[in-house]
């Protein structure tokens, strides 16, 4: 006689007196969860293709794992998860997520490493759940990579909601069963790196002002004070070092503009040239005289990007006590309309001495970004790497697939390509051809255009080539985040809001050049 599967599937619930799909009345603080990893069958005929950890707890629990999970539904897909509840008693919350196909490593179409994507975007989805039912503490399967299970992890858990009175549980996670336990901590390190940035794209402008930013980084940073100096330069700084592209810009706000510098010594050689981070921090950006349209302009708190990524990537390198010397340089100021606002046409005079006509005064990060340039060559840089939500032609020119990279070095290109591939944060390489250059020297009142001549036209790339006219580095590269700047639901282990990229592939890139001769 056939035996129906509904019948199957609940002699089986009650053999093991497992409770699927329902909510333990214990109180959350005291309620554990487990999150654990299994494969995509290679055919049919395999079995059940467990992680290691996730073997190890089958056999614990005399194989009901595997076999709730064959009577419970099709084989798991990657990315996709179920959940079961009383099967162990240390773990009344137990989620099996899909890894997708055990053989997957880089992919050199995707320019990325599938396992570590994969492996991140399966973490999160089972911790994101058990959050949802408010399980406070969950253990995690590494999966083979602890590095890529505790980014997931701390990743997907994250939400901002400090101005929320109904807030997320906040997950406490650790890792299951045998784990490289540095790999594990440096995911956690990585993962809060871009947590950070995340946090201070997502305020608001009136929470984070540049004082403030500057302000939250110093606090960040406090428990190093023996390895960072944090400098907060105020205006008058500025106008000693004849930042007129920058102060030109600031003026149309009443919040006082910040210079924020951080020299971070990692290295055991006090005299290695440092590499220098360079981030635009615009904490507002209304247009200025050329005025944004009102929709959407409340995502323009986002606008100092390139500072959160920045100055959160040179706190990660010290967290992670890189041996590298880093200097972070953010230029903080709003954009806005005012009496004393920067009017189109108006001519300014930048560090290095060449003046610009400034034909879009909606185009403001290029000059906050030229004189923070110009002053980042007095340290004598190995590298310099400017990051900027700066053009809403990268955002059409890529999307949120990858941050535009421009670039005068192969060198420095291959070693951020490669810190991408790791991350799965990615980067591509866009042109700075002099044919651009040309767009934005042409000008009728000075030296500079900071518009190209042909504005609907290569918005991102006459954007770069106006900022090489204020780098002599032979390794520079400008990164263009606009197009990463939120998520939606195109990054699986982040959730909807600002991303806080490429915070990661700045870490991974300043790690590997720690580890170069």
């Amino acid at each position: 006689m056939l035996i129906p599967f509904r019948s199957v599937l609940l002699t089986a619930i009650r053999k093991h007196n497992c409770r699927l799909f329902s909510v333990s009345n214990t109180a959350s603080s005291a309620r554990k969860g487990l999150v654990l990893g299994v494969y995509e069958k290679q055919s049919d005929n395999d079995g059940i293709h467990f992680t290691e950890a996730a073997a190890a707890f089958d056999r614990s629990i005399s194989g009901k794992l595997s076999e709730m999970l064959s009577i419970s539904g099709p084989a798991l897909k990657k990315g996709k998860s179920r959940i079961f509840y009383g099967l162990h008693q240390d773990f009344p919350s137990v989620v099996v997520v899909g890894l997708g196909k055990s053989s997957t490593g880089v992919c050199g179409k995707e320019n990325w490493d599938n396992c570590k994507e994969n492996i991140r975007a399966a973490v999160s989805v089972g911790c994101r759940q058990l959050q949802d039912l408010e399980v406070a503490h969950v253990e995690v399967d590494p999966c083979g990579d602890g590095q890529s299970a505790a980014e997931g992890a701390v990743l997907g858990t994250f939400e901002y909601d400090e101005l929320k009175t109904k807030k997320k549980v906040r997950v406490a996670t650790q890792p299951y069963g045998s784990v490289d336990s540095a790999a594990w901590q440096k995911g956690v390190l990585y993962g809060d790196g871009q947590n950070l940035a995340r946090q201070l794209m997502e305020a608001p402008a009136n929470h984070i002002t540049p004082t403030v930013f500057a302000n939250t980084i110093e606090q960040k940073l406090s428990p190093f004070a023996h390895k960072v100096a944090v400098h907060k330069r105020p205006q008058s700084w500025m106008e000693s070092e004849q930042m007129g592209a920058f102060l030109s810009v600031s003026k149309g706000s009443e919040e006082p503009p910040i210079f924020l510098e951080l020299h971070y010594k990692g290295s055991l050689d006090s005299a290695q040239p440092p590499l220098v981070l360079v981030g635009k921090g615009i904490t507002f950006d209304s247009g200025g005289i050329s005025l944004k349209p009102s929709s959407g302009m409340d995502a323009m708190r986002a606008d100092m990007g390139g500072a959160a990524t920045v100055c959160s990537a040179v706190v990660t390198a010290v967290a992670l006590k890189l041996p590298i010397n880093i200097i972070g340089l953010a230029p903080l100021c709003e954009n806005m309309p005012s009496g004393k606002a920067i009017k189109p046409g108006d001519v300014v005079r930048a560090k290095n001495g060449k003046t610009i006509q400034i034909d879009n005064t909606d185009a403001e990060g290029r000059l906050i970004l030229a004189d923070a340039l110009c002053y980042a060559h007095s340290f004598k840089p190995r590298a310099i790497i400017n990051a900027a939500t700066l053009t809403g032609a990268m955002d059409v020119a890529l999307g949120s697939a990858a941050a535009g990279v421009f670039t005068n070095s192969d060198w420095l290109w291959e070693q951020l390509h490669k810190a991408s591939i790791v991350t799965g944060d990615r980067v591509w390489r866009m042109p700075l051809f002099q044919h651009y250059t040309k767009q934005i020297t042409e000008s009728a009142l000075a030296d500079l255009n900071n518009i190209g001549k042909y504005s609907r036209s290569g918005g991102a790339c006459t954007a770069a080539a106006f900022l090489r006219e204020f780098v002599t580095a032979d390794h520079w590269a400008h990164l263009d985040i606009a197009g990463v700047m939120t998520n939606k639901d195109e990054v699986p282990y982040l959730r909807k809001g600002m991303s806080g990229r490429p915070t990661r592939t700045l870490v991974e890139f300043a790690a590997g050049l720690a580890s170069e001769p």
